[in-house]
């Protein structure tokens, strides 16, 4: 990769992928391998072996859980604050607070700082605030109403003995599901006053960080966090639940960290290193009116609102901007 010195005139590959979907002509198998291991690999995988973990082995046992109880709910609040802690502070400390790779692969060379349209007018302590106050604690509330039903029988528990087939197609749904909950909600928030009076917290964070991620409105977390209740008419396993919530708590501090790839140790070829950020989101703070979805859900397809980073894509973005008045 070259030194840090260079690592202003990076620019990220585009153009950025589309879903396989709306292609001519027709590619089955890739619209098959779009929703099947495309959605589960690496990303997926990781994630779920995260929640199967934390299942296993930091999380109250199911008996205890059949009623809603102060030392149980605080346990899994405590847990859940500190896997946000080691994964978003971890990125903090080393892209942003020791500078580790300097610039390289970062998508805006300005560095996050203070401004009055933060809370307490600095954008970490901002961020802080609304991820422990309102992000971890919401989160929270749906994963223990979650066990709470798991533990009282109003949600059927499957396990993998005698239902992996349907468990496996359960997972792949849930996948898909979490994407397509996380496109909608996020383009309802960009309606009218939902925007004003909760999507513009988040939003605040033009040129986000790995605390930027959940850094949210309370109304909004209620919207965001919600992917899980589905889960909890259908038969399932409480891993299916965890990996939703654990998309919605921790992933989003990979997605905002800002760089595309975070080196571990000196930025040299050869150094471990894994993908990060998400230029697709990080185009989406940058100028607001497009990319509403992910690249795993067709939805800014179907509303014209793709932009894959290129000069044509933004002329277009420009373009229907200044067609709607917003420019």
């Amino acid at each position: 990769m070259g030194s840090t010195e260079q690592a202003e005139q990076w620019e990220p590959v585009v153009p950025i992928p589309a879903a396989p979907i709306f292609v001519w002509p027709p590619k089955p198998l890739g619209v098959l391998w779009f929703f099947g291991w495309k959605q589960f690999w690496p990303g997926g995988a990781m994630w779920l072996a995260a929640a199967w973990l934390c299942w296993r082995y930091a999380t109250p046992d199911l008996a205890s859980m059949e009623r809603f109880e102060p030392g149980w709910i605080a346990t899994v609040w405590l847990r859940n604050a500190g896997l946000i802690t080691i994964l978003a502070g971890g990125l903090h400390w080393w892209l942003y607070c020791r500078r580790g790779q300097g610039l390289v692969t970062k998508f805006n060379e300005r560095w996050p700082g203070e401004s009055a349209r933060f809370t307490f007018g600095s954008q970490l302590w901002d961020n802080l605030f609304w991820t422990f106050v309102s992000g971890v604690t919401i989160s929270t509330g749906f994963e223990a109403v979650s066990w709470w039903m798991f533990a009282n029988g109003h949600t059927p528990f499957r396990d993998f003995a005698g239902n992996w087939l349907y468990l496996i197609a359960l997972t792949v749904f849930a996948f898909v599901w979490g994407n397509l909950h996380f496109s909608l909600t996020h383009r309802l928030l960009h309606v009218g006053k939902l925007y004003d009076w909760a999507h513009a917290v988040h939003h605040r964070n033009s040129n986000p960080g790995p605390w930027s991620g959940i850094s949210m409105h309370p109304l909004e977390h209620l919207l965001y966090m919600s992917s899980p209740v589905l889960l909890w008419f259908i038969p399932s396993h409480p891993v299916l639940v965890l990996t939703l919530l654990f998309l919605n708590l921790l992933s989003p501090a990979l997605t905002h960290a800002g760089f595309e790839r975070v080196w571990l140790g000196h930025v040299e070829r050869g150094r471990p290193s894994f993908l990060s950020g998400d230029y697709f989101h990080q185009l989406h703070h940058r100028y607001f009116d497009c990319n509403y979805g992910n690249t795993l859900t067709p939805i800014d397809q179907l509303l014209g609102t793709y932009h894959d980073g290129t000069p044509e894509a933004h002329a277009a973005m420009r373009e229907r901007q200044r067609s709607s008045g917003r420019t």
